[in-house]
């Protein structure tokens, strides 16, 4: 995360590594480290962030038939790594946690030593569907309500989507901008809806939405959704112009979509309305950008309670994302 105020947060875009054989394993630790540096880690902290990236990737290559390892910065200093593949999977990935407990020879000493060396982590596997990992190596073990997740168009330099969050009385406000396009140019116009959020002269999701479109002008505008999630009042209110999906969801799997208007920040900005959603009993608050299809099923996604959002977010990035697009998805667990 690159804080930009004390009002709020613009959530830097995350490192991707594919790991499809082993020769990927010493990148993987090699960028860790890197990252582990910048983000001002010591010594010490940094060569445990080089044995979980090397565990996680080789975990990847052995018994996931390959992934992708994901690295991002924490804004409390730590990094995150996620590892996600599309293999076999397991019913029972937390068994394996262990060390000696092992399918083919490695897999439970590696996440034991995983887990020894995480400040938080989660596993979520399903037989067929795969396994999504998140290794917190932070420097608080308060876990997260918020979970992201950013991916570039292949062949880009940058993502043209930006999400951002900010902390607001009762709650939090969210926001996911896709600039128009792709690479540097979308980029900066995303950007510039993120730190209108993050300058905190505005709470009312209308409001912010407005002030961004005034912020945009010159650039070739954006996609955005706003929304202010009020947990004391348990309501989700809603604005949104262009292409950003949001769902509000369920124990159950079941879920209200959260209803964007036509237009384009920035350029055409049609009279902003906002939408309020009960809460209720939901447990996640979902905004992606159409970089990710629609037709995911609450059904199928991770317990939030159980694997955060983090997880949740990875996982709806690999079942639904497109490659065709530059991909953000943003999950909030509203359970306390």
């Amino acid at each position: 995360m690159e804080a930009v105020s004390t009002a709020g947060e613009i959530l830097a875009d995350d490192v991707w590594i594919a790991v499809d054989d082993v020769s990927a394993v010493a990148t993987a630790r090699r960028r860790a480290a890197a990252l582990a540096a910048t983000a001002g880690l010591g010594t010490e902290r940094i060569g445990e962030v080089e044995i979980v990236a090397s565990e996680l990737a080789t975990n990847l290559v052995k018994h996931g038939g390959g992934g992708d390892l994901v690295l991002r910065r924490l804004s409390d200093g730590g990094l995150q790594l996620l590892a996600v593949d599309s293999g076999p999977g397991t019913r029972n990935l937390e068994a394996l946690v262990g060390d000696g407990v092992s399918t083919a020879g490695t897999l439970g000493v590696g996440l034991g030593a995983v887990r020894r060396l995480s400040t938080r982590l989660a596993l979520w596997s399903q037989p067929a569907h795969g396994a999504v990992v998140a290794a917190d190596v932070a420097a608080t073990s308060e876990p997260s309500r918020v979970g992201h997740l950013t991916r570039t168009l292949h062949g880009e330099s940058v993502c043209g989507d930006t999400i951002a969050v900010r902390a607001v009385p009762g709650g939090w406000l969210l926001l996911v901008a896709d600039g128009l396009g792709h690479g540097p140019l979308a980029a900066e116009a995303s950007r510039r809806a993120a730190e209108v959020l993050s300058d905190g002269r505005a709470v009312a999701p209308g409001e912010v939405v407005a002030r961004m479109h005034a912020a945009l002008t010159g650039t070739r505008g954006a996609a955005v959704a706003v929304t202010r999630v009020d947990l004391a009042a348990r309501t989700a209110t809603h604005a949104g112009v262009g292409n950003i999906s949001g769902r509000v969801v369920d124990g159950s799997g079941r879920s209200r979509a959260l209803i964007s208007q036509p237009g384009i920040v920035g350029h055409r900005l049609p009279r902003v309305r906002e939408a309020v959603v009960p809460l209720d009993d939901a447990r996640l608050v979902v905004l992606h950008s159409d970089g990710l299809t629609e037709k995911w099923n609450g059904a199928d996604l991770p317990d939030v309670d159980r694997h955060g959002p983090s997880v949740c977010a990875a996982q709806l990035v690999r079942d639904a994302g497109t490659r065709r697009d530059d991909a953000s998805v943003l999950a909030l667990r509203v359970t306390p």
